[in-house]
């Protein structure tokens, strides 16, 4: 790599507030916030959203679509048109 053109590389929390889940890692984005971490030393910190802790498809909530009864309700509606192509 090119010194001094590329960000620098360190660690950060990042912390999802509506699940109160938060996980340490290495990210160039930064943040005038910090936390103190389990290890006693203070990191700077970013809120997330939505995060695996929250997010409905890893959390097992998500809804699951009935995609054959809408294929079958707009051909009802609309007709199917299976001609030849």
């Amino acid at each position: 790599m090119k010194p001094g053109i590329h960000p620098p590389y360190g660690p950060v929390v990042f912390r999802d507030r509506a699940a109160g889940f938060a996980f340490l890692t290495r990210s160039t984005a930064t943040s005038d916030k910090t936390v103190e971490w389990e290890d006693g030393r203070t990191y700077p910190v970013i809120d997330v959203e939505i995060s695996s802790a929250s997010h409905p498809f890893y959390t097992g909530t998500a809804r699951v679509l009935d995609t054959a009864g809408r294929v079958e309700r707009f051909e009802r509606r609309y007709g199917s048109r299976g001609g030849p192509r």
